[in-house]
């Protein structure tokens, strides 16, 4: 059994930000912060004041976090990123909201003394009597301090206060990692302490101006035990004294949904399972009476997209997703009696036919579209076709004799789309040997249906438009359109480039419609591309023909793992230097690869197609972790620890070209190693170098890490098929939901409803939710089972004294991975 958190977050749009550049405009991402770790970056929008970024996350999440905050910032080519503002939301708040948070949300202010990080590792020591009586407080070390100085790094001391006395240690230079190993002295007053206050701040010295505040812990002397209390504390901003900007700062529009959950065993999800697989393992059954049918029929709009993403997660496992979808296309065929309007709607058939062709289709998508979604990219050529849009300057980049009219750039915008489109359609036609088996074969099993369906000759083009539909409208027209978050390009397009995708996301739509509604637009000034659209409809239907040309012995169930994504979980080039050759410069040490990731290992060689020069199996990887950014001269750097046959530790250093790729490739790693056993607890985020480590100073190379490693929060991946059994707990949170009227993503105790249950699903499976309501019943009384409460250390504020964190206790495990929040870049 095991508790899950998610935490789904959909980055949509800005708007009314301020401008940070000298033009008026500024060039905005966002950076998503879970407990003052980063998690996630979205990619920069460029010269905007209302960007629209339209990405998605998931997270998985420990149980206990507290927090979610959203940073939007200003890219800068020179010096360091501009912050704007910040939306923070805590659990209650997002907990709070069972149907999840869908809103603008105004930005507020950044302040630095608010945006603190790091652990500080005290021991106390208060005598019950003597006299005098005098309070020991040993500050031992700190790790992972807000880095405060242009290097990456700070200069910490701490500062305590008790009494009316204050006592300083010693700086630290140049480290984020301090070790004063100090025992600072206080006497203390007669009697009793009452509310006396022991205060343990950490500092930032400059030399220039004044110091940077890094955070603090406060004790109540009178709730300290007596005798030693020794233990890593939380570091604490300051409270709020920012003036309230919200509104002068713009907005955030979010959307934020969180799911906790409890999956058992997968053992328990066996009978449900079974249920949902039986009407396309035996389809003579009723499909009236089938578990498919109930949650086919109970499912909500707003939840349609989750069923369909679980449902063919789950028959993808089994072998199964293409009988999958002739069951539900089939259903819909037979409900449906216009077929102008077949697949039109958002139904779970059309929904899991398009999870499909994203889970299988994706690297075969990128094949074919990403050599001239690049070029374009990398062209930047102004296109445009509507007069009420055209910005006649632009005509200056065509041509040196100033500026053109209206005809001519049209004239020069239609050769572009037209090459441009004549490519895509030329890649497309000519994929059907690429196009993955399990695809052609749904798409030809889904042809047969509909020519069952409307076998009159006038319905002719009904067979060819129902594949179009999805290959065109739903999976070529949307990745043109947006190539960002189908991973054909690694930032958001710029205007220009995007107003060109847009008029060639709309020329595919009319090529999947077959060229139904040419002369019918409400954009007459698109007609100019008829001409080169009316012969690529032609083309089309001789290649949907190909596609769906599949052997028979091709249509027989695809074995279980043949329907998997491809093995490549992410390639490109990146600068590599393993930890030997840190001594040398940065130039010099480090060497330009192609690296290519697999769920079997991180290998490189000097060309993408070339022989390979090493590898690293993945199963070795013992950690990875960004470095930071004062480590070396590029601040994109990244470490892959592995350990070899002999025990050994052994680190490469890989350095990206940019934050965004940085972060990729941190996730695209992480989740490779994320089943892998013995992960370390801790690393150093610098290197050995000139005798010593550069994040923490120590001598040794063989001293353990100083910082602990990020393993807590995990990015969820949709196109990864996962654990069935969480998917299948989830179809369960559906049925009971919407059977039971309870919350979608948690168990809901008693029976569900008696006369719907029984009329759409029989008693069958009525006993299967009885059955996992009392498996998860069982489970929560066990867990319920009151613990002694734990002591605090750190000292509550009045007037509401809290518990105190589970990291702040007596003998918390320094080793355990992802239990406080750790190195992450401050902002």
């Amino acid at each position: 059994m095991a508790k899950t958190t998610s935490l789904r977050c959909r980055l949509l749009e800005g708007k009314d930000l301020p401008a940070k550049d000298v033009s008026g405009s500024s060039d905005p991402y966002c950076v998503v912060k879970v407990d003052n770790e980063v998690v996630a970056r979205t990619a920069t929008v460029w010269k905007s004041l209302n960007p629209f970024w339209g990405e998605e996350i998931t997270l998985l999440l420990p149980r206990g976090f507290n927090n979610l905050t959203i940073y939007v910032l200003d890219e800068d080519t020179i010096g360091q990123d501009d912050v704007i503002g910040k939306v923070s939301l805590s659990h209650q708040q997002i907990s709070a909201e069972p149907r999840g948070i869908d809103s603008w949300l105004s930005l507020a202010p950044v302040s630095p003394d608010q945006e603190v990080q790091g652990e500080i590792h005290l021991e106390l020591r208060v005598p019950e009597w003597g006299h005098p009586r005098v309070l020991r407080c040993h500050l031992i070390e700190a790790r992972d301090l807000a880095p405060r100085d242009p290097s990456g790094t700070s200069d910490p001391f701490g500062r305590v206060s008790c009494c009316g006395h204050t006592l300083e240690t010693a700086v630290m230079k140049k480290t984020r990692f301090p070790r004063w190993d100090e025992v600072l002295e206080f006497e203390l007053p007669e009697g009793e302490l009452g509310e006396a206050v022991l205060s343990v701040e950490v500092w930032d010295w400059d030399i220039v101006g004044k110091n940077d505040f890094l955070g603090r812990v406060e004790f109540f002397l009178g709730t300290l035990c007596p005798g030693p209390t020794r233990g890593w504390f939380q570091l604490l901003p300051f409270p709020s004294t920012t003036e309230d900007r919200r509104g002068q700062l713009g907005a955030l529009r979010l959307t934020v949904k969180l799911l906790e959950d409890t999956v058992l065993p997968p053992h328990h999800y066996q009978p449900l399972i079974q249920l949902l697989t039986e009407p396309v393992l035996c389809p003579a059954q009723s499909p009236e009476g089938t578990a498919l049918a109930v949650l086919e029929e109970v499912t909500s709009g707003e939840s349609r997209q989750d069923v369909a993403t679980q449902l063919v997660k789950i028959f993808l496992g089994q072998g199964l997703a293409v009988p999958l979808l002739d069951y539900l296309t089939t259903r819909e065929l037979a409900r449906t009696t216009d077929p102008n309007t077949l697949f039109r709607s958002n139904s779970l058939a059309s929904k899991c036919v398009e999870q499909f062709m994203k889970l299988v289709g994706l690297p075969y998508l990128h094949e074919v579209l990403k050599p001239v979604v690049s070029r374009i990219f990398e062209e930047k050529k102004y296109v445009e076709l509507d007069p009420s849009k055209m910005e006649l300057s632009w005509g200056r980049r065509i041509s040196f004799k100033g500026s053109l009219s209206q005809a001519q750039v049209r004239e020069s915008s239609l050769v572009l789309l037209k090459g441009y489109l004549g490519d895509i359609v030329d890649a497309i036609v000519g994929s059907v040997d690429k196009c993955p088996l399990p695809m052609r074969v749904a798409f030809k099993q889904l042809r047969r249906r509909v020519e069952e369906r409307f076998p009159l000759a006038q319905h002719e083009e009904v067979r060819y438009f129902s594949i179009s539909g999805f290959l065109f409208l739903r999976f070529f027209a949307p990745a043109v359109l947006t190539p960002k978050l189908f991973g054909l390009w690694e930032q958001h397009a710029e205007p220009g480039t995007g107003r060109t995708l847009l008029l060639l996301a709309k020329a595919l739509q009319t090529i999947g419609n077959l060229g139904l509604q040419l002369g019918q637009a409400k954009e007459p000034w698109m007609a100019p591309l008829n001409a080169v659209l009316l012969p690529s409809v032609t083309r089309v239907r001789p290649f949907l023909d190909a596609l769906v040309t599949v052997a028979a012995a091709d249509e027989v169930p695809v074995p279980r793992g043949q329907c998997q994504p491809s093995a490549t979980i992410k390639e490109g080039p990146l600068h590599t230097c393993p930890e030997g050759r840190v001594t040398l410069l940065p130039r010099f040490a480090f060497k330009k690869r192609h690296f290519r990731l697999s769920t079997q290992a991180l290998a490189y060689a000097k060309v993408p197609q070339g022989q390979v020069l090493g590898s690293i199996p993945v199963e070795q990887i013992r950690a990875v972790e960004q470095v930071d950014k004062g480590t070396f001269q590029h601040p994109h750097v990244l470490q892959v620890v592995a350990q070899d046959g002999t025990g050994q530790l052994h680190t490469t250093y890989l350095q990206c070209k940019s934050a965004p790729e940085l972060w990729q490739w941190l996730w695209a790693l992480r989740r490779a190693t994320s089943a892998n056993r013995d992960m370390l607890p801790a690393c150093h985020p610098g290197t050995f170098r000139a005798g010593r480590w550069t994040c923490c100073l120590q001598p040794t190379r063989a001293v353990p890490g100083c910082s602990r490693t990020h393993g807590a929060v995990a990015l969820g991946e949709w196109s990864h098929l996962g654990d069935p059994a969480v998917a299948a707990q989830s179809l369960y949170g559906h049925l009971r939901a919407a059977l039971a009227g309870g919350p979608v993503g948690s168990a809901v105790a008693g029976p569900p409803c008696p006369g719907q249950a029984a009329g759409l699903a029989g008693d069958r499976l009525q006993e299967v939710l009885r059955d996992l309501d009392i498996a998860h019943d069982a489970f929560t009384h066990r867990d319920e089972t009151p613990e002694p409460a734990p002591s605090p250390l750190r000292a509550p504020r009045p007037p509401a004294p809290p518990s105190p964190p589970p990291s702040a206790q007596p003998g918390a495990a320094e080793g355990t991975r992802g239990q406080q929040p750790g190195t992450g870049c401050i902002l």
